[in-house]
């Protein structure tokens, strides 16, 4: 259980502790994993915090967690239920607090844009939509989520459905299935935490440095995620030992994937198996092998693509391009009726079939300045940098889409979307590894890799609060890497018809991108009047009247965002066509 601890004085052990700490940075491990605590049911009460917490002997670091000093508890919810949450701020800071992978409403979801003010309460509900897997929750206030969560703020959320329950898993939470928040953090000289920093050399699992965990020889089931700030874990177990993937961000694959490695990025979660039947008595370690990580990707000896491009602060950072211990497993007796069988398969995904997809957009990621010196001036989606008040994507309800993502910048970013899971349709043309094949919610897209993937967005519109996609390497989505869009209903759009359509007078472009269309009257047709109209059927402006035989421009009133009906009126007929305008 994660909790605060009572202050003692400095003691001697403390300084020899760490006098033996700076001379053995690889120590054994030696400090038992903390196990947080769980919550269930469907009425859940969270209070975010200050607190202080002590992960060295005689220090006590200023932290910030939920219902306790650091980190939160699990919560454990079923498919299908209706959860209403009480989430309490006591923090002195604004926060936010979003669920991480859930599908969920825009004003649910804890986005920027729903805050928590100092000493007040945010109540939530919505009906748990997912299919099982592990989720995670953290604050999203914008230029503070670093913080927030660097200081504390994180916690594991799994959900479990009737599928993955008559799968023969290991499900005992902390006996034979256990959470892993995985982390780097930064101290000062007084074990501070420092946040936006490149030199996070102290490695983590739910807040325990040099982690061991007692384990049973038998299947043991790891639920992880890479809950850092910016870094890239490479994990694989002492001398290749197989571990077997059985789920990524969004729910279980198809069939068990024997690896040896699995990369992740922050923000990604994995479930993992790992059959120790054969291993009792042993001692087998958990590691990130960041010597084999390329260079591009932070935690590799290089964080841009070549030697040149430097970060300040990087280096000297004993963890990059240096393989490092995560955990230690210490594997004794089985528990009570153990697992002792990898199954063979999972369950049927059914992926997005290409043909479905209604739209294809392009995202371009870069760097706000080029050349060597690039990664420490901040990145851009779209050429832009995140506006609160600006709408970049609207989406029809129940589009299915692909998304095309060029990554122009010297280093990979781990691309997040909000409101929906997707699957990898490609990397640079060639088609995902098959332990990318399940749902997603996280990829990782290297340095000039395009990555394309397909996802629908369908149960949730709301034209006032939008979705966020975003960065998450926290420095840049705080920086301003980080869009955001709204999907709406188009139900209740008019109803339109061309009445006459052969005679309809033609307008482009569409969409609308400067604020002009271009109307040309063909076949001879006397354009009279234009009108616009919202999707709800208001009138907004009447655009003029105009001769025949003649191509027109169209002025759009600035501030117009989204789809529209514009109206052509003639002599004889009246004919609408809906129109999306970017402005």
């Amino acid at each position: 259980m994660l909790s605060t601890i009572t202050k003692p004085d400095i003691r001697i052990s403390a300084v020899i502790f760490l006098l033996l700490r700076a001379l053995v940075p690889t120590a054994l491990s030696q400090n038992a994993l903390q196990i947080p605590d769980t919550l269930s049911g469907t009425k859940i009460d969270l209070d975010l915090r200050t607190d202080s917490f002590s992960f060295y002997p005689g220090f006590y670091t200023q932290t910030m967690g939920v219902n306790s000093a650091i980190l939160g508890p699990t919560l454990f919810l079923n498919k299908g239920d209706l959860v209403k949450f009480s989430v309490k701020n006591s923090l002195p800071d604004t926060t936010t607090l979003h669920w991480h992978g859930l599908h969920v409403s825009s004003s649910d979801d804890g986005g920027p844009h729903t805050i928590i003010a100092p000493g007040t309460t945010w109540s939530p509900e919505f009906r748990i939509l997912n299919r099982a897997a592990t989720y995670w929750y953290h604050p999203h206030l914008h230029h503070k989520t670093d913080k927030h969560v660097s200081k504390g703020i994180s916690g594991l959320l799994i959900v479990r459905d009737q599928f993955e329950a008559k799968l023969p898993l290991p499900r005992s939470y902390g006996s034979d299935d256990f959470p892993m928040v995985i982390q780097t953090k930064d101290f000062d000289t007084n074990k501070e935490i420092l946040i936006h920093s490149n030199n996070d050399d102290v490695v983590m699992v739910n807040a325990t440095i040099e982690p061991f965990l007692k384990v049973g020889a038998q299947v043991i089931r790891c639920r992880v995620l890479n809950g850092s700030s910016q870094r890239t874990f490479n994990l694989g177990l002492t001398d290749n030992h197989v571990m077997y993937l059985i789920a990524s961000d969004g729910g279980l694959l198809n069939k068990p994937e024997s690896v040896t490695r699995l990369m992740l990025s922050p923000g990604e979660r994995a479930e993992i198996l790992i059959d120790f039947s054969e291993d009792k008595g042993k001692k087998i370690a958990l590691l990130s092998y960041a010597s084999e990580l390329a260079n591009g990707i932070y935690g590799a000896s290089n964080p841009g693509m070549g030697p040149g491009m430097n970060l300040t602060g990087y280096k000297p950072n004993v963890l990059n391009g240096t393989d490092f211990n995560v955990l230690e497993f210490k594997i004794g007796a089985p528990t009570a009726n153990p697992i002792t069988q990898i199954p063979n398969n999972l369950i049927n995904n059914t992926r997005i079939p290409e043909s479905q997809s209604d739209i294809t957009r392009n995202l371009l990621l870069s760097p706000r300045t080029m050349g060597m010196n690039q990664l420490n001036g901040g990145f851009l989606i779209n050429n832009q940098k995140f506006s609160p008040t600006r709408i970049d994507y609207r989406i029809p309800i129940n589009n299915t889409e692909i998304w095309s993502i060029r990554n122009m910048s010297g280093i990979a970013h781990p691309f997040h979307i909000h409101d929906v899971q997707f699957f990898i349709l490609d990397r640079n043309g060639m088609s995902p590894s098959s332990a990318e094949l399940g749902l997603k919610d996280v990829v990782l897209i290297r340095p000039q890799e395009t990555v394309r993937f397909i996802t629908k967005f369908e149960d949730f519109a709301d034209t006032t609060v939008p979705y966020m996609f975003h960065c998450h390497m926290l420095t840049h989505e705080d920086d301003g890497m980080m869009e955001q869009f709204i999907v709406f209903d188009t139900s209740q759009t008019l109803s339109f018809r061309k009445v006459n359509a052969n005679r309809r007078p033609i307008t482009y472009p569409n969409p609308v991108y400067d604020s002009k269309i271009f109307l040309n009257s063909e076949n001879n047709t006397t354009v009279k009047e234009i009108n616009l109209y919202s999707v709800t059927g208001e009138k907004l402006t009447e655009v003029g009247i105009f001769s025949k035989n003649t191509e027109f421009v169209i002025e759009i009133p600035l501030g117009l965002n989204g789809w529209y009906f514009l109206e052509v009126v003639t002599e004889s007929t009246s004919s609408y066509e809906r129109v999306l305008i970017n402005n």
